[in-house]
């Protein structure tokens, strides 16, 4: 049974795949983060593995280990910590080594299962090195085993790699078919679960997630509430949180990225007040504030601050100097002091590390 919801286009080409004998042996799933591309790959391996007639059963003894990441025929690669490093710090690629490492097993035979399966995490983190070896590996596919590529952005891969590869694109559900997912799946308040289903912007994944952990609300929350007191702030408030922003992308990039998707969100709905357009903003639970603030702002001035958020997300990805990238975009942000009258967005130029 493919437990993937909402992605009916994409399981269905898999499902006919299965039935023709024609499964590809490289994949390349594109979409937002918690779309459902993990839960697509690991229905796909059972699918490949499964011992029943109807695949994937979800319920044979192969189903059950791929579900619990016991099938020694299917791996997960990803990021992983350094072992180089005393603090165990976060790698920021996927390096060759892993890559060489999959190539190895890859050569060797099934030992429990008909195919090895190899789900490539966040495969836009490849360093040039790992996307080379691995591309290899794709022009010359053995019979049983499979390839499948994570990514969020397939522009930042190879275009070498994803050419080699079967592209299936996972796009996120219309809010209300979350909405209505959490409401009669697990019964969850209706108040609760629009909240849940705005703020998850289609991708169920989130919205299960913050369901069954109120500590994504409440850091949802704190966030929210910083960026208003940012907003509110001095100059000198601003360096200091650009500062503390710096600090922890060094710790989690992913996580500051999250922040930065928060804030425009947060400014996009400020838009769309603004533009009386309220029925469709993401943060219903703040829809006074910013009834509040949009007063106080012209549509240059917000869009000004949204591109500037937006250019900073950009640069960071990029690997720009973070503490400079957050402090241009701590000044461009329209707020007490700059009035929509600090540096224009994107003026000033991030060098790169």
């Amino acid at each position: 049974m493919w437990q993937v919801v909402g992605q009916n286009k994409a399981v269905s080409l898999l499902q006919r795949s299965l039935e023709l004998g024609k499964v590809s042996h490289a994949y390349l799933f594109i979409g937002p983060p918690h779309v459902g591309k993990m839960t697509l790959a690991i229905n796909l391996a059972q699918a490949m593995n499964c011992q029943a007639d109807e695949r994937p059963c979800g319920e044979c003894a192969s189903c059950q280990k791929i579900s619990s990441a016991g099938h020694s025929d299917v791996r997960v690669i990803g990021l992983i910590p350094n072992e180089n490093t005393s603090d165990s710090k976060m790698r920021t690629e996927i390096g060759i080594d892993q890559i060489i490492e999959i190539q190895h097993a890859a050569s060797l035979p099934p030992f429990e299962g008909e195919y090895k399966i190899f789900i490539v995490e966040g495969a836009e983190l490849l360093s040039n090195e790992a996307a080379n070896c691995l591309l290899k590996t794709l022009e010359e596919p053995t019979g049983n085993v499979i390839f499948i590529l994570l990514a969020l952005n397939e522009s930042l891969l190879p275009v070498t790699v994803v050419s080699r590869c079967q592209r299936l694109e996972l796009l996120p559900m219309a809010v209300g078919g979350v909405e209505n997912a959490l409401k009669d799946g697990l019964n969850i308040e209706s108040s609760r679960a629009r909240l849940l289903a705005r703020f998850s912007h289609g991708c169920l994944g989130w919205a299960l997630l913050a369901a069954s952990d109120d500590g994504l609300l409440k850091r949802h929350e704190e966030e929210t509430d910083r960026l208003i007191g940012i907003i509110n702030a001095d100059y000198n408030e601003r360096f200091i949180s650009a500062a503390r922003l710096a600090a922890q992308f060094s710790r989690n990039r992913s996580q500051v990225q999250e922040v930065l998707d928060l804030w425009l969100d947060f400014w996009h709905d400020l838009l769309l007040v603004k533009l009386d357009c309220r029925d469709i903003i993401t943060n219903i639970d703040r829809l006074d504030a910013l009834v509040d603030m949009a007063g106080n702002y012209s549509l240059a001035q917000i869009q000004a601050s949204i591109n500037s958020i937006r250019m900073a997300g950009v640069q960071l990805r990029q690997n720009a100097n973070p503490r400079l990238v957050l402090e241009v975009m701590m000044l461009d942000l329209s707020g007490k002091e700059s009035s929509g009258r600090g540096i224009p967005a994107g003026r000033l130029l991030v060098k790169n590390e």
